[in-house]
């Protein structure tokens, strides 16, 4: 792959970045140098380039996202993971490496999408047994991609549904980035969400929350001992969500990063609230 100056000096950088900028992309000349350094051709390039001013998303066109330092493959209609996800990849490995030792380290990758939650988590916390399941099959198939080099499994359902009832009561950390954008709003998204990402992976029913609440009514019965619960929201619904995961009989806390615009709502089971990382 060319080097960065290579690329930013080449003829086609110039006439990319004017494309791109024509076509709306804010961040042209990033995209600019990714396109023309993954491009096999200049054949591919012109592609490539005319896609992406079509409003196709960049990690579709180059086959990943960057995510929590790592490459995450995705693929057409898969939702792409998002950099305020990184606060609960953060949140799970302190909760993780702060455990006990002698427990196995069980992590579910709950809606995992392409798995990026899992597999991020895979690569900063050592011997993990790593599980991830979605409803959509196309997601099955990416996110098999990312977590089974990892060594972790992946499991086509709904929710818990999914799963192997040899999880149920061992499930260390259980991590959801499921979808929370209220049906009503979905309409107001990008293009780039609206338009591509699959309708499953964005909609969390009139208020967004929906999902939420089928995952902390039925979370207690798949966690293990000190297992908790940590569930991706957004700022505006963090009390709604942390209200849900407390009425399912967890002690809840929010967790907000203004760096990653990201925000986590941790539970854990009263009997163990003592382990919760402050």
């Amino acid at each position: 792959m060319p080097a960065p100056e290579s690329i930013t000096a080449s003829p086609a950088f110039a006439r990319v970045v004017s494309e791109l900028r024509r076509a709306g992309c804010v961040f042209a000349e990033e995209e600019a140098e990714l396109l023309i350094a993954e491009a096999s051709d200049p054949v591919e390039l012109d592609d490539d380039v005319r896609r992406r001013a079509a409003g196709i998303p960049l990690e579709y066109i180059l086959g990943w996202a960057e995510f929590a330092g790592r490459r995450i493959k995705v693929e057409p209609g898969v939702f792409v993971p998002r950099r305020r996800t990184e606060l609960l990849v953060n949140e799970a490995a302190v909760i993780l490496e702060a455990a006990d030792a002698s427990q196995p380290r069980v992590v579910l990758d709950l809606c995992c999408g392409s798995g990026a939650v899992g597999a991020a988590l895979a690569m900063r916390v050592p011997g993990l047994e790593l599980h991830a399941a979605d409803i959509d099959p196309v997601a099955v198939r990416c996110a098999r991609g990312n977590v089974e080099p990892m060594g972790g499994h992946v499991h086509e359902g709904d929710l818990f549904g999914a799963l192997p009832l040899l999880l149920r009561g061992r499930v260390q950390v259980l991590a959801i980035n499921a979808p929370y954008v209220p049906t009503g709003a979905i309409r107001t998204m990008p293009p780039e969400a609206r338009l591509h990402e699959s309708r499953l992976s964005l909609d969390g029913g009139a208020d967004g929350l929906d999902v939420h609440r089928r995952v902390a009514a039925a979370a207690p019965e798949w966690l293990g001992p000190a297992g908790h619960l940590l569930i991706e929201t957004s700022e505006q619904q963090a009390l709604a969500t942390a209200s849900i995961v407390s009425a399912a009989g967890f002690t809840a806390r929010i967790v907000r990063s203004e760096e990653l615009d990201g925000t986590v709502v941790v539970g854990v089971l009263p009997d163990f609230a003592g382990a919760l990382p402050r």
